[in-house]
């Protein structure tokens, strides 16, 4: 990919995206410090000079922006200076365990509506190789089509599924 492909695909994806960071960073530590970290972000996925090989720019930028909240987090922790004692049991932080458990149920969610919005023979395909771990030949010779036909039927499914996981981050 060229320098100037490269930029440009940068610039479309800051447009598109910039707003969703934004509000990520706003309610992860609320608006004075939120577009300072979005600029701070798209910095690092740029210089990391791996923007023209990603599949997934939409995911890179949000990992990264957890590990800038990361990074800020144990900063903070390290300038800070303690006037009064904590009562450590009141003021323990907790891990997220609950947002995980709502995060997996939808794209859970998600997956299931995507396997049921697939055709009936791709959903039965990709049930047979990923559930009852049948190789294709094995599932060719079922229907009786050729190992061509099960890669392009698991090919679609697979598109279909990804599609469905990357909405719903």
């Amino acid at each position: 990919m060229s320098a100037a492909v490269s930029h440009r695909a940068f610039e479309e994806i800051y447009r598109s995206e910039r707003t969703r960071l934004l509000h990520f960073f706003r309610r992860k530590i609320g608006p004075r410090d939120a577009s300072d970290l979005v600029q701070e972000t798209f910095a690092r996925v740029w210089q990391s000079g791996a923007f023209d090989r990603l599949e997934n720019p939409q995911g890179y930028l949000t990992r990264t922006a957890q590990n800038l909240l990361i990074d800020l987090a144990r900063k903070r922790k390290r300038n800070t200076c303690t006037i009064c004692p904590l009562d450590e049991a009141r003021d323990a932080p907790l891990p997220p365990h609950q947002e995980w458990g709502i995060q997996a149920l939808e794209l859970r969610a998600a997956y299931r509506r995507a396997l049921l919005a697939l055709p009936r023979r791709t959903r039965r395909i990709f049930l047979m190789n990923r559930c009852k771990g049948m190789t294709y030949r094995q599932i060719a010779e079922h229907f009786g089509v050729g190992v061509n036909c099960i890669e392009y039927h698991l090919m679609r499914a697979l598109g279909c599924l990804r599609r469905a996981v990357v909405k719903t981050h």
